[in-house]
Formats: C-alpha cells, structure tokens, sequence
C-alpha cells in the first residue's frame, strides 16, 4: 500500500480571509459550507435535462488526470455497471445543489467513500482519491464544460459578470464537497492558468479516456426504469445500442472545450463541428419550449417547487403597502 503523496505545491492557491458572521467570530469558508442559493445559476443548469448532454465530457477531462484515470480504472465500476454509476454519480451531483442540508451530508458520503480509493499511476506515481490537488481538479472541470457548452445550449453565451457569478457558486459547491478554498482557484483569474497548467503537464489520452469514447467497447442495454421499457431497450438494443455509442462519442468530444480536446488528442473535424452546431440548436430550441416537469429532472424539479412555495408564503405574510 503506498503512502498518501504531499499536496502539490504548485497546485495550492492562497486562502482568503474569513468573512465575518454575526456575533463577531470568523469561520472559514469550507468550515460552514453553504450550498449554492435558490434561484441561482446553478439552480437553472444542474437539474436541466440538456446537462445530460454535458457531463461525459466533463467526466472525460476529470479521469484524463493521470491519478483519477488509475482510480477509476481500478476501483470505479464504470465498465461493469454502466447505468448504475451514472444513476448515482447524477443523484449525488443534484444533491450537492439541491440538496440543502443533504447537500453537506452527500459531500461527507463522497469523502468516505473515497478513502480507501489509492494506488500507482500511468506515471509511476503513488495516488490517493483524496490528495487535494486531485479531488479538486474532479471538482473543478465541471466549470470549463459549463461555461463551454453554453456556446453552444443556451441562448447566448456566458457575460463576463455571469461567469464570474457561475465560478462562485461552483466554488460553493467545492466547499460542500469538502475542499479547502486553499486548494481551488477563487476567482477566474487564478482559475484559467491553472486549468491551462493542467491541461499541458497532467492530462493524457489513457485507457479510460479510449474507453469511454469507444464505439467498439460493448454497452449493455439499461437495467433499470419500468420493466416494460427495459424490455423494449433490450429487443432493440442491437441497433440502439451502437447507435447510442456513436452520439455518446459524439457529445462527448464535441462539448469538450476545443484545448481539452487538442491535449487528449481526440479527433474533431470541421464537418462533425457542423453537425454538433445543428445538433445542439435543436435542442437549444426545442428543450426550453417543455413544461418543467418535463425539461428539469425530479430532484431539481421538487427543489425548484419547494423554493417558489416558501417565496409565495413570504409574500404572503409581507404586510401590505401602505396606501
């Protein structure tokens, strides 16, 4: 068993002071971690159904590092239990935004369950799940994807001022995950040199990066949902099946931003950068277009339910203006 390496040096960043609370004591941002707030931004992406679409790359550029490849590919059971990873991995991902006090819970849960999760990696490294530099960079992809896709799925991309605003609540989100605001970039000036850092001296095209934009690599029909539905995946799953690898490999190279590709190797042509353009405006067309319970997912869908509920109480308990 190896021991669990020292934090990188050149991958910690300076903790900002305190804010101060109410009675006059300080805590530490991460002590008391607050999960992002109703009605922010991440309350509108997270629990979106057109995320989907998102999060194979994002997840793509977190096993691209050397130490989360080699956890994964040792511990992880991505290849044997396909749906029930992503199942769990997306329970707990609308848990750490809509979760509130669930939110901190969930993020214990990870923590635990990670630290057990050590080894060697392609590089001949010692790892461990927890070493900061690496659980913070499993965290931190989510925001380049974010802000990435929303080129290509929203309606117009990103004002400087709200990815300022969508960084901080992510770092919210890190917070409830357990990580030190030593240990990520605070503002996005300190974030981009360290992503562009890791992208040129870490990241590498590794057998779980191959895998999981395989076509070849057998995916089993899903296991789950209504046992009518899964009786019909599994009768047409010799032609659904490749066909679902095909637009998994598609979604996933084409939403990683253009550097992430480029430092993982992965090919992207100017005619595949046309058909994801096409692609993701239909979807960028129809999808806002739902009815909620149709366009965000169950746990974002009872979570945004709930906070309009308390909004309309307040209202109603305001006292009326004065004539």
């Amino acid at each position: 068993m190896h021991a669990e390496p020292p934090e990188p040096a050149e991958l910690t960043f300076p903790r900002p002071a305190p804010p101060p609370t109410r009675g006059g004591d300080a805590r530490t941002p991460e002590s008391d971690p607050v999960p992002p707030p109703p009605g922010g931004m991440l309350w509108d992406l997270v629990g979106e159904v057109r995320t989907l679409l998102t999060l194979p790359a994002a997840l793509l550029l977190q096993v691209a590092h050397p130490a989360v490849g080699a956890g994964v590919d040792e511990h992880s059971v991505f290849r044997t239990d396909p749906w029930g990873r992503a199942e769990r991995s997306l329970h707990s991902l609308q848990l750490w935004v809509y979760g509130q006090d669930r939110a901190v819970e969930e993020g214990h849960r990870l923590r635990r369950l990670h630290r057990g999760i050590r080894g060697t990696d392609s590089r001949g490294r010692p790892y461990h799940a927890l070493t900061p530099a690496y659980y913070a960079w499993v965290h931190a992809t989510g925001f380049p994807v974010f802000q990435h896709t929303q080129r290509y799925l929203g309606k117009r991309p990103f004002t400087p001022a709200q990815e300022r605003q969508l960084y901080a609540e992510w770092l919210r989100v890190g917070r409830v995950l357990g990580i030190a605001d030593r240990d990520m970039p605070q503002n996005l000036e300190e974030f981009w040199p360290y992503y562009r850092r890791t992208l040129t001296e870490e990241l590498e095209p590794n057998t779980v990066v191959r895998d999981l934009v395989s076509i070849t690599e057998p995916l089993p029909p899903p296991d789950r949902g209504p046992r009518a539905a899964r009786l019909l995946l599994r009768a047409g799953w010799p032609v659904l099946g490749p066909m679902l690898s095909r637009l998994r490999r598609f979604v996933t190279i084409g939403y990683l931003p253009p550097d992430a590709r480029r430092a993982l190797e992965l090919p992207w042509s100017v005619a595949q950068e046309r058909r994801l353009r096409r692609f993701s405006a239909v979807v960028r067309h129809i999808l806002p277009r739902l009815p909620e319970r149709l366009r965000y997912l169950p746990a974002a869908r009872a979570a945004r339910a709930a906070h309009r509920a308390r909004a309309r109480r307040g209202l109603a308990g305001s006292p009326a203006p004065a004539s």
